[in-house]
């Protein structure tokens, strides 16, 4: 494995813990996804692989290489966009996107072509030449093509389509695949687990410091695979209804309740969830087969997080 996390915990002061026995690996070509609610320890971790912050116990390798000894070794070997996004006051999309690949050593033709290849698949033509103040999902973007136009042996994305629209959503998940096939490590750091799904080749849950599940999402959803996934949106200011006996492991979060049917209450929770509809306790829902979502919020509900 190209990187590879064991047993990785940070203490902060007053005795918080961050990372509690973190063990994770990502091989070259792998889009792996490490998911948990705000809180959960992933931006402590990331910064741990990157070399910024040392762990209080663990190791940290990279090639076989410790990077707690050798921090040096993360900053050559990683490319990152961070979910703050980065700062490109007084120049063009263009000429920051060339700036990180001059500084991650591409040769300037290649740098040139290869930025205007990104900007072409994620449509930011409009804003190429442009140094103007962008919005947020564009600057998102723009962060994203920084990571990408020489990418490091591994590439770490911290929330990479936070503020950007769902048809580029699209295509920056189609940019994010074609990194990992080219060869490069993917570690992709989120909480959107529907579009996670359809990205990830392996992935960790990571709750209260720990990691709470881990494997690929076909594994994770092997016993859920009798089960459909009931949704519902509350109306507004609607209490929660009593939940009837057929649904399994309920969960709520905000204003969405979510559980699971078996196929032979199927008819049982239509009837149910549109009643509740009628009566104006419920704006909408949906029944599906189970998703990542389901245990993803089994996973993290367990763990006692209510984030």
């Amino acid at each position: 494995m190209l990187l590879e996390v064991d047993g990785v915990t940070k203490i902060y002061k007053k005795g918080v813990k961050a990372n509690d026995g973190i063990s994770l690996s990502v091989g070259r070509g792998e889009v792996f996804g490490l998911l948990g609610p705000n809180g959960a320890g992933k931006t402590t971790l990331v910064s741990q692989i990157l070399g910024l912050t040392v762990p209080t116990s663990g190791t940290i390798r990279i090639d076989g290489i410790d990077v707690v000894r050798k921090p040096s070794v993360a900053r050559q070997s990683c490319s990152y966009q961070p979910q703050a996004g980065v700062p490109i006051d007084g120049l063009t999309p263009m000429q920051a996107i060339e700036l990180s690949g001059r500084l991650h050593g591409g040769a300037r033709s290649d740098v040139r072509a290869r930025a205007k290849q990104l900007i072409g698949a994620l449509a930011l033509e409009e804003w190429e030449h442009k140094a103007i103040t962008l919005s947020g999902g564009v600057m998102r973007l723009v962060s994203f093509c920084m990571a990408a136009v020489v990418p490091g042996r591994i590439v770490i994305l911290d929330e990479p389509t936070n503020d950007i629209d769902p048809l580029r959503r699209k295509m920056l998940w189609q940019e994010v695949r074609k990194v990992a096939d080219a060869g490069s490590a993917v570690l992709l750091v989120t909480h959107n687990v529907l579009e996670a799904e359809r990205c990830v080749d392996r992935l960790a849950i990571i709750d209260g410091g720990r990691v709470v599940g881990s494997g690929t999402p076909a594994a994770l959803k092997s016993d859920t695979a009798d089960w459909l996934h009931l949704e519902l949106v509350l109306e507004p200011g609607s209490s929660e209804p009593e939940l009837p006996s057929f649904l399994r492991r309920p969960a709520t979060a905000g204003r969405r309740m979510i559980g699971e049917v078996s196929g032979s209450a199927l008819p049982e929770a239509i009837a149910w969830a549109t009643t509740m509809r009628k009566r104006g306790v419920v704006e909408e829902f949906s029944i599906g087969p189970a998703t990542l979502v389901d245990v993803y919020v089994r996973h993290v509900t367990a763990n006692g997080s209510h984030d």
